[in-house]
């Protein structure tokens, strides 16, 4: 049974730093995707960075440049690297997999796995 759960969420004022990682329990065989997603208080859960079993990353226009994603495969844990928080990135943020390698913008499609979240919040 695959679980994923992260951490490392919490708050920070803007202009600071976050790392979240992803414990991924159990092996999701490639191809596949594993992603962040994101859901403000109000607004739709939107994707901001997903990494496909090649290592290929992909952002959201809104977070390229300040986000990175990485997938250790030996530890089977997903980051998160986030720097020049705004306050418009508060948010929970979710990791995610899927056993396909689609993905646009920052989002993997057909996602099989979800862990339960974090909150992050950055004060401005």
């Amino acid at each position: 049974q695959i679980q994923l759960a992260e951490s490392g969420g919490g708050s920070v004022q803007s202009g600071g730093s976050l790392t979240l990682s992803c414990t991924i329990s159990g092996y999701i065989a490639p191809p596949y995707c594993m992603g962040w997603f994101r859901q403000a208080p109000g607004k739709e859960r939107e994707g901001v960075a997903a990494i496909d079993s090649d290592g290929d990353p992909s952002y959201a226009a809104s977070v390229k440049g300040r986000f990175t994603i990485s997938h250790d495969k030996i530890k089977n844990t997903l980051s998160l690297q986030m720097r020049s928080l705004q306050p418009d990135d508060t948010a929970m943020y979710s990791c995610a997999a899927a056993s396909d390698v689609a993905m646009y913008s920052g989002t993997c499609w057909n996602i099989n796995y979800w862990g339960q979240g974090t909150h992050v919040t950055v004060s401005s």
